[in-house]
């Protein structure tokens, strides 16, 4: 008897194997299929959803053995129909396999197409993102699939444009720092039609490269491609040129920054296009003097027709980069009435615009916070969270930690929201992750952290970046916890929604509330404290620099942002004075420029350019810390003291000069000073540096009293008790706390 006599029985039975796929009865069906094809012989089909069915038992070479049974003796025509036939079910049979995210069978069924049309690149593409689903994915795909053969060959290749672009985007998210990846990328870019979908993930690459691997030179190329696409797109504009000054290309990053300045018309970008010029010159050790002097003027010319604009339409990316556009005044004068006005303004633009583009997120957060019952029972933990992209190998981050460290567990819950960490191989933010009871490490151009912030219900909030990361400020202003604090990782920000800001007796003068919008927070004793700093093996030595034994060594290690003439010329003079000394300058990216400036500068001063030696960076903090040992006396800058490199120095008992200002940032090293027991070295004047410096290089005697003073302070001393700081800080937060809840009544 016939077993499919008729079309509704072929229909029937076609279903009844159908139905046997679906439920995953391969041998079923396969048997179906083999009577299909006793039965009828001449349909090729059979053949092939029988071999499919093999294949998906596992039974590959029966499989193969099928579909090359059933072309055996068909002209080149009917073969090649049938072929295409053949890839047809099976390809219907992986994207099936693909949408149940059935990634190991996929790619088994992809193989076998890839055997039956090697050249098939879109089958290629789904190879390689399957092989990253499994996590099987190495790289070398693209040369055992030939991809790059196949995407540069002369002969057409019919690309899905929009699969490449999938497949891109899903190789630079898994690999971003692979070499294949970037040639994949160059390779694909004459056949991705959607231009700005292509940059939007040449910016996300770049952008992550940048801020999470800290590899800037490969994140230059990234934003190169998309630069050639499209030179004139603001956003790649300004990402190109900061990062080619993140790369120490500072020659190329100033020369895009003044073309940005030029080219761009709307006031918001000229605004931070000129912060742009100002970061390069900067980032040189100042350059040009009457350059950056000019360039600061233009800037505060630029902003007070900014402020006086008010606009209150801004978009968020507009909106973020304003946040940060006067980072640098304070690096170039000390004068925090001015400074602090003028970040204030744009900060109120910035909480303008804000709540305006955010206006659903902003009432949420605040219908949250008016609905929540906060915590009136002593014996109920606060929440309290930290959120940085610093808590990782940064300066911040060696300094916070013994503040997590000894945090009292029963009284407090601590929150950690680290910005662009995802996938950051880093041991100190590893440490950070295990210290909080709750840790959220976020990538780069995430937009849920505040949403996390709301959701964990923080009762304090703790800003430790500033105005030194957009996103930071961003959602500080989005107003997520009832309490918002800044603390330690730069001044304040002047963000509205910011409660209080964290300082000591010491870090701002007296009359510092008068200029601030934040409420100052004075801790009793100091703003930071440590139990110490790991130090490694040194690697420098006085024999191999060729100084003799009996030398002075003076030394300043600042990033090159910190460096200033008036400061510089006040070294030099010491160096003068003191006849046997060497200076040794540390932390610059683009040696020469600031190699000339230094040594024009002692020659002016008649003094030898040999007793000027410029040292390179050294691959981790703890090489840092004992190569300071080399120092006799360490030389602050000013007006920006050093901060995080002050305490190393003075935990290494260095004898150091500082010049005291007015702002939070000419004061640090004073506060860090006096909180370890010493005032020898401490200038209020610009002619008492000079003469501090003096008397600590001719006077071995007094080098070697604060040396001892500070060895033994390291027992006594409230910069180096870092539980004690952590009580003060608890203690703050816990009256913060009482002071919120007496406003609710």
């Amino acid at each position: 008897m016939r077993m499919f006599s008729s079309d509704s029985q072929t229909i029937n039975w076609q279903q009844q194997a159908e139905k046997c796929l679906l439920n995953g009865d391969y041998l079923q069906a396969s048997r179906l299929y083999e009577s299909a094809i006793e039965t009828e012989p001449d349909v090729k089909s059979h053949y092939w959803n029988f071999g499919l069915m093999m294949l998906l038992q596992g039974e590959e070479a029966e499989a193969q053995t099928t579909w090359l049974f059933a072309m055996a003796e068909g002209e080149p025509e009917e073969v090649e129909q049938w072929t295409i036939e053949l890839i047809q079910v099976l390809q219907h049979e992986a994207q099936r396999r693909e949408y149940l995210e059935d990634w190991a069978v996929a790619w088994a069924i992809r193989q076998h197409i890839r055997e039956i049309n090697p050249t098939d690149i879109n089958n290629i593409l789904n190879l390689i993102a399957l092989s990253i689903f499994l996590k099987t994915y190495t790289g070398e795909e693209f040369s055992s699939f030939d991809v790059f053969e196949l995407l540069q060959s002369e002969s057409s290749v019919e690309v899905d444009s929009q699969l490449l672009l999938l497949v891109l985007q899903t190789v630079l998210n898994y690999a971003p720092l692979d070499p294949q990846s970037l040639e994949f990328t160059k390779a694909c870019l004459p056949y991705v039609s959607g231009q700005s979908e292509l940059i939007d993930v040449l910016n996300t690459t770049a952008t992550i490269i940048s801020m999470t691997h800290h590899q800037a030179k490969l994140a230059v190329e990234y934003a190169e491609f998309a630069f050639q696409l499209e030179p004139e797109n603001t956003t790649v504009l300004f990402l190109i040129t900061t990062l080619y000054q993140k790369a120490g290309n500072l020659d190329k990053g100033i020369e895009l920054a003044k073309y940005c300045y030029a080219a761009l018309e709307d006031l918001a970008d000229k605004v931070y296009a000129n912060h742009l010029i100002l970061r390069g010159l900067m980032s040189a050790g100042g350059g040009s003097v009457v350059e950056v002097s000019s360039t600061l003027e233009r800037h505060e010319t630029l902003v007070n027709s900014f402020i006086e604009l008010d606009p209150g339409d801004l978009t968020q990316e507009v909106t973020m980069r304003l946040f940060s556009t006067l980072f640098f005044p304070p690096y170039l004068r000390d004068e925090p009435q001015v400074n602090n006005k003028l970040r204030q303004q744009v900060a109120q633009i910035c909480q303008k615009n804000v709540e305006t583009y955010a206006e659903d997120k902003v009432s949420q957060y605040k219908q949250k916070l008016a609905s929540r019952q906060p915590i009136r029972n002593t014996d109920k933990p606060l929440r309290v969270g930290y959120i940085s992209y610093c808590l990782r190998n940064h300066s911040v981050g060696w300094l916070a930690r013994w503040l997590f460290h000894h945090h009292n567990r029963e009284k407090f819950q601590i929150y950690a929201y680290l910005i662009n960490a995802k996938d950051r191989q880093d041991t100190l933010q590893d440490w950070y992750v295990n210290q909080a009871d709750k840790a959220h490490e976020f990538p780069a151009g995430c937009g849920e952290i505040a949403d996390r912030i709301s959701e964990d219900e923080i009762d304090i909030l703790i800003d430790i970046d500033s105005i030194t990361l957009d996103v930071t400020c961003e959602i500080m202003a989005l107003k997520t916890a009832p309490v918002q604090v800044t603390w330690l990782g730069w001044d304040a920000s002047e963000v509205q929604n910011i409660d209080y800001y964290i300082a000591d007796p010491y870090v701002l003068p007296e009359n510092a509330q008068e200029y601030y919008s934040e409420t100052i927070w004075r801790l009793p004793q100091t703003y930071i404290a440590v139990d110490g700093f790991e130090v490694g093996t040194p690697t420098l030595r006085r024999d191999e620099l060729n100084i003799p034994g009996d030398a002075v060594i003076y030394l300043s290690s600042q990033r090159g942002f910190k460096y200033h003439p008036q400061t510089a010329k006040m070294q030099m003079q010491i160096l003068k004075e003191v006849p046997n000394s060497y200076f040794l300058i540390k932390g610059l990216i683009q040696q020469d420029i600031v190699k000339e400036f230094f040594i024009q500068l002692a020659k002016d001063e008649g003094i030898n350019p040999d007793r000027l030696i410029f040292l390179s960076g050294v691959p981790t903090s703890y090489i840092h810390r004992a190569n300071l040992a080399i120092a006799d006396v360490v030389l602050d800058t000013f007006p920006y003291n050093g901060a995080t490199t002050t305490l190393e120095t003075l935990w290494m008992e260095i004898p150091m000069v500082t010049r005291v200002g007015q702002q939070f940032a000419s004061r640090n090293s004073y506060t860090m000073m006096v909180n370890a027991g010493i005032n020898e070295g401490i200038a209020w004047t610009d002619e008492e540096y000079v003469e501090w410096g003096i008397r600590l290089g001719t006077d071995e005697v007094l080098r070697q009293q604060v040396a001892w003073k500070l060895r033994k302070s390291k027992q006594t001393a409230p910069l180096w008790n870092g539980k004690q700081f952590t009580r003060e800080m608890e203690k703050a937060y816990q009256q913060m706390w009482q002071i919120y809840l007496d406003s609710r009544g």
